[in-house]
């Protein structure tokens, strides 16, 4: 049975359907914001799987037909999907995944862009969509959550801008949230100050939360009823012997400032744990491994929050050792090694013709871009075996956010008539290998001699919180960003910011805790802007 809901949210109707279509999925939303409309379906497995990840898989596609175009392909039928399917898919992941108890069900949401009026946004309405879907089904979801996009124009902030105004606006910004807090954002500027972007995450907030009640409305009338949350508990006997052999090993490694030190360690411990009570304990190797894993994770954060020091021994707000190394390519027009800590990226800037733009075929019609930026992970740059395949979601991810922060220094066509490629490749990975991507790509295109309007930097900073306790970390390592809270990335110039990425895995963060660290971002970022 067909259930509506309607509000006006910046002068136009947002409207979710359910019950009419994709009635076998666990939850589905139909969404409607003026002549755009998106389908979102979740489905769930009934029975538990023992993988040591949450399987969420989530995938957005954009049909040609949505916008009365066929694709310029050999084929003329939609393929693979497109870099911007991958990063619209990337950010609704992020920004749903921290909210599902239920991490033992293999659960997928799916995105389906049936019409697209070219001026409202699918990727914000499949946000929404993602929300309402999974909030009407009966998969457990701590939930709603809202999404809007904020632009400025004139000085005037703009909720939900549509394309056309975007051309005269210099915030583009992504915000989701609950009530009470922020769970992802993903923007760029055109140098924007610090304390107005930060006005704008306020203004988004504002209408999130109307869209939070609308979709409460519609959930407490046809929502489904909730699958039962049982938390698992630890095994306390076990728990204590593992700590009593553990606990005073585990504190030395997490002491040991090289990662490839601190992770040898830990593996060498794990082993010998799990042969002294394989016979105490047979076939308990996966609960051991997780109360080692557990125990890691307690005592890094203890340090954080107890002692105010990290496992490299640095300060909470202190950046990694960097250097820096200029024309190392002799071959290439410009080349640069950016260094901070065990993270490294060698960025080479390539000039060429009108011939070389890159062509872009979406709903949005074919375009071509002059400016690109494209990110390499190979394995060997975390020490790992690795088959090399095509770029994947988080190469794509970590590219264009670099590309987005870089863009805005870039000379327009009209005095720099030249196709500008900048590669990174990661050579070493210790976390924020997106942020060395951005300062090495600034340094390979001064040395190619583009005329940048200003060099621009990246750098990111960490959050470790337990219950009112929380503390902001600096320049974040890999350990910091897997075993804590937020992983928040700013990007700018001594005059402004040009881009900002923000993912957490708890239910949000405050204003308070975003304000700490954006200033503490802000001091990085110039602390790197003067090394460079």
């Amino acid at each position: 049975m067909l259930e509506k809901s309607e509000m006006e949210l910046g002068g136009r109707t947002l409207s979710i359907e359910t019950g009419h279509v994709a009635k076998q999925a666990n939850g589905s939303a139909w969404m409607r914001y003026g002549d755009t409309i998106v389908l979102v379906a979740t489905v769930a497995t009934e029975k538990e799987n023992d993988l040591p990840f949450f399987a969420l898989t989530v995938d957005y596609r954009e049909k040609f037909y949505a916008g009365g175009r066929i694709p310029g392909n050999f084929f003329k039928r939609e393929g693979a999907p497109s870099t911007a399917e991958k990063l619209h898919a990337r950010l609704v992941d992020h920004s749903i995944r921290p909210l599902f108890p239920l991490t033992k069900i293999e659960t997928q949401v799916y995105v389906t862009v049936l019409s697209y009026d070219g001026e409202n946004d699918p990727s914000v309405l499949a946000l929404n969509g993602a929300s309402a879907a999974v909030m009407l089904s009966d998969i457990p979801f701590i939930g709603p959550i809202g999404a809007v996009r904020v632009g400025r124009i004139d000085g005037e902030f703009v909720v939900n801008p549509t394309n056309t105004q975007l051309e005269e606006s210099d915030i583009n910004m992504v915000l989701t949230g609950t009530d009470d807090s922020i769970i992802g954002v993903e923007g760029e500027f055109h140098e924007v100050k610090d304390d107005e972007v930060f006005k704008a995450f306020e203004v988004g907030h504002e209408a999130i939360k109307k869209i939070i009640a609308f979709q409460k409305e519609l959930v407490d009338r046809v929502g489904k009823p909730k699958r039962e949350v049982v938390e698992v508990e630890r095994d306390e006997e076990l728990g204590k012997v593992v700590a009593d052999l553990a606990s005073g090993r585990i504190k030395e490694a997490n002491r040991l400032p090289v990662k490839e030190n601190r992770e040898t360690a830990l593996s060498v411990l794990k082993d010998e744990i799990l042969e002294k009570l394989e016979e105490d304990y047979p076939e308990r190797g996966k609960d051991i491994g997780e109360e080692l894993y557990q125990l890691t994770k307690e005592d890094m954060r203890s340090m954080i929050l107890d002692e105010k020091t990290r496992i490299d021994g640095r300060a909470l707000d202190e950046v990694r050792p960097i250097s820096i190394d200029l024309g190392v390519l002799p071959r290439a027009h410009g080349s640069a090694i950016f260094t901070r800590g065990q993270t490294q990226a060698l960025c080479v800037t390539t000039l060429g013709s009108k011939m070389d733009t890159r062509m872009v075929d979406d709903l949005q019609g074919k375009s071509f871009k002059s400016f690109m930026l494209d990110y390499n992970f190979p394995s060997y740059s975390v020490g790992e075996v690795r088959r090399p395949s095509a770029p994947g979601r988080r190469e794509i991810g970590h590219g264009a956010l670099a590309e987005k922060a870089i863009e805005p220094v870039v000379p327009a066509e009209d005095h720099f008539p030249y196709t500008i490629r900048v590669v990174s490749e990661i050579l070493e990975a210790n976390s924020s290998s997106s942020m060395a991507s951005v300062c090495g790509g600034s340094l390979a295109l001064m040395d190619a001699g583009v005329p940048i309007k200003t060099p621009a930097a990246g750098a990111g900073v960490g959050l470790v919180m337990d219950g009112d306790r929380w503390e902001v970390l600096t320049d974040i390592l890999g350990e910091e960003d897997h075993l804590g809270d937020m992983d928040l990335k700013i990007t700018g110039t001594k005059d402004g910011l040009t881009g900002i990425q923000m993912d957490i895995k708890i239910g949000g963060v405050s204003f308070d805790i975003l304000q700490v660290s954006f200033e503490r971002a802000r001091d990085a970022l110039n602390h790197i802007l003067g090394k460079m």
